[in-house]
């Protein structure tokens, strides 16, 4: 299996989990136009290799993401003419880091963000898009945009009232403040909370390994569902999932399964 290199990621592969690391620690993983792209292909590679069954994304550094880098901002600042046509050329530019992020979720592959220390701006937008969130003691996330004067963008504010309550999610996009990992277990948003860096991603690997451990088509399946019926109403996610296993269960993977938990073994299953 040949991996891709990137300039702002650092990509692993080992026993079919992958680990992505956002790998700008000299300016706190703040989030370049480089990286916006380089997640998304990142992302659609993970999800296109059949050898990957699970992806933990984590920093590398003090810090798991400090967010947009501001540098992006100048481009913008910079253009002249027509305001309708800057007006276009600035949405266009929005809808495209909002699908950037949204490979996360395309990913047919369930993402587990490892958070440590700093996750803000977008880095919230970003772990939004994750199928599951841990976190260490000292992590703390803040919606910053309201700092700088705008709204955030690219995906927090249509994610996290899934996640949270509306009313918490309110408070955080209006004052800026900090929720602590502690704060951020108790609402669910944080699975669970670990006591440093090293601890969390060890345990969070072999939650990866655990999930890889499962038929690959069965876990893709859940995800498809799960995020189906986030958007739709129970009824329709009934029928989906009915239509679904009538053509994707496969018969293989059930049978080596049922065959496993009579032997008390563990199944092994096809990529």
């Amino acid at each position: 299996m040949h991996l891709p290199s990137f300039e702002t990621l650092e990509l692993q592969v080992d026993d079919h989990v992958a680990t992505v690391s956002l790998n700008r620690p000299d300016k706190a993983n703040s989030m370049s136009a480089a990286m916006w792209e380089e997640l998304q292909g990142c992302f659609e590679w993970l999800d296109s290799e059949p050898m990957v069954r699970a992806v933990v994304l984590t920093g590398n550094g003090k810090h798991f993401c400090a967010g947009l880098d501001l540098a992006i901002f100048a481009s913008v600042d910079g253009e002249s003419g027509d305001p309708a046509r800057r007006a276009e050329h600035f949405r266009r530019k929005v809808l495209r880091m909002q699908d950037n992020l949204t490979s996360l979720e395309r990913c047919r592959k369930p993402v587990l963000a490892a958070i440590h220390r700093t996750c803000i701006g977008g880095g919230v937008d970003l772990v939004c898009c994750a199928d599951m969130r841990y976190a260490t003691e000292d992590a703390y996330f803040s919606i910053r945009e309201i700092d700088i004067g705008m709204a955030a963008d690219v995906g927090t504010l249509q994610r996290l009232p899934r996640l949270i309550p509306d009313g918490l999610v309110r408070e955080l996009a209006y004052t800026g403040r900090n929720m602590d990992a502690e704060e951020a277990r108790e609402l669910g948003f944080i699975n669970r909370v670990y006591e440093d860096r090293e601890t969390l991603l060890r345990e969070v690997t072999a939650i990866a390994r655990a999930i890889a451990a499962k038929s690959p088509l069965a876990v893709r399946g859940s995800k498809e569902m799960l995020l189906y019926s986030r958007d739709h109403s129970v009824a329709e996610g009934l029928n989906y999932i009915a239509t679904w296993n009538a053509g994707m269960l496969s018969r293989a993977d059930l049978q080596a399964g049922l065959q496993a938990q009579a032997d008390k073994t563990h199944a092994v299953y096809e990529d």
